[in-house]
């Protein structure tokens, strides 16, 4: 048991970065998909409850200085103001895993200001959706489609 859940904390901490990490390294580690499939949704979670929390404050605090003299109108802010506009938060949240990091999805909905209990459930369910799919896409393709170092 111990051994197992050793291997899910990196596991948990590179899917709070980027969503795929999460069933790829959970196959290339060896473990289980229960535990896979779990490790990645509480990584996205926890990176989602994080910035749904504290990204009003990163924003305003951290990233204002760095980044104030920045134009506010580009072909990327656009395209999010596009993304915001046609789906909203379930597009959003639908769109983290596959385009988006856990990190710019959150960011995105909370800039919007959207509540918090919808970016958490919204974003929630997308993960587990996503999880449950490529978590078993991987661990019956996986021998095919991995390079050779993240075979188990």
């Amino acid at each position: 048991m111990w051994e197992e859940i050793l291997k899910a904390i990196p596991v948990f901490l590179f899917t709070m970065l980027k969503f795929i990490f999460g069933p790829t390294l959970g196959y290339a580690a060896g473990l289980h998909i229960i535990t896979t499939i779990l490790t990645t949704v509480f990584g996205m979670m926890a990176s989602v409850i994080a910035f749904t929390f504290f990204g009003e404050w990163l924003r305003e605090k951290i990233l204002h200085r760095f980044f104030s003299n920045k134009k506010k109108f580009t072909s990327n802010s656009r395209k999010f103001v596009t993304i915001w506009r046609k789906y909203g938060i379930v597009g959003v949240a639908f769109l983290t895993p596959l385009l988006l990091t856990p990190i710019g999805g959150t960011l995105l909905a909370v800039s919007f200001g959207t509540p918090k209990e919808k970016i958490i459930f919204y974003m929630f369910v997308s993960a587990a959706v996503w999880s449950v799919i490529f978590s078993f896409a991987i661990y019956l393709f996986g021998n095919n489609v991995l390079p050779e170092f993240m075979r188990p």
